[in-house]
């Protein structure tokens, strides 16, 4: 038990902590993306260094990376899927070749989160649209989202779900904590599509 517990962390991590939108910035765009805009390596940030493809490319691979190892220990650990879900979503925000300095981990976690329960993806998706549609802003969508997720799942699912939801929803605070600082002050840049 304990080396399927240290071989489910580990590959997990490590999926989870591929920097696609580093690699993909420069790979197409011949730019280090950690000198752009809040130098995030997230799709938002890819955005705003002026390529729709690209940063649409790395929300894809970030989601798939989130939902890819929490698929496979589905199938062959199912009894440690949450702790493959929380080491995928810790690995993009802590990569270990990037000197544990990631992304927000929003994309990760819906990827994580469409392994785990189709329904709460979707309802993350349409939360996050409807917000965003609204309000302008990608960081107050991600943090309102994650708590309704969290708040749906409270009231109708298992303790371990809960839990870890519980526990993204404190992360996706501490990664927003600039942000929200934006937020009140009326400085954060709003999506431009």
């Amino acid at each position: 038990m304990i080396f399927e517990t240290f071989l489910v962390s580990f590959f997990s991590y490590i999926a989870g902590s591929v920097p696609f939108g580093l690699i993909l910035s420069k790979f197409f765009l011949s730019k280090d993306i950690r000198n752009v805009g809040s130098k995030n390596i997230g799709a938002t940030n890819v955005l705003r260094a002026g390529n729709k493809f690209v940063a649409g490319l790395t929300l894809f691979m970030d989601i798939f990376k989130g939902f890819a190892p929490v698929i496979i220990v589905k199938f062959y650990f199912p009894n440690l899927i949450y702790l493959s879900a929380l080491m995928a979503f810790l690995g993009h925000i802590f990569p270990i070749w990037l000197k544990f300095k990631g992304g927000k981990g929003v994309a990760t976690y819906l990827g994580v989160i469409f392994a785990l329960s189709l329904k709460l993806a979707l309802l993350f998706c349409v939360s996050w649209i409807l917000i965003s549609f609204i309000t302008k802003y990608s960081s107050l969508s991600s943090i309102i989202s994650t708590l309704v997720i969290f708040l749906i799942s409270f009231f109708e699912s298992n303790f371990e779900i809960n839990s870890f939801l519980f526990i993204v929803f404190v992360i996706i605070l501490y990664t927003h904590r600039k942000n929200i600082v934006r937020l009140k002050n009326r400085t954060e840049d709003k999506i431009k599509l």
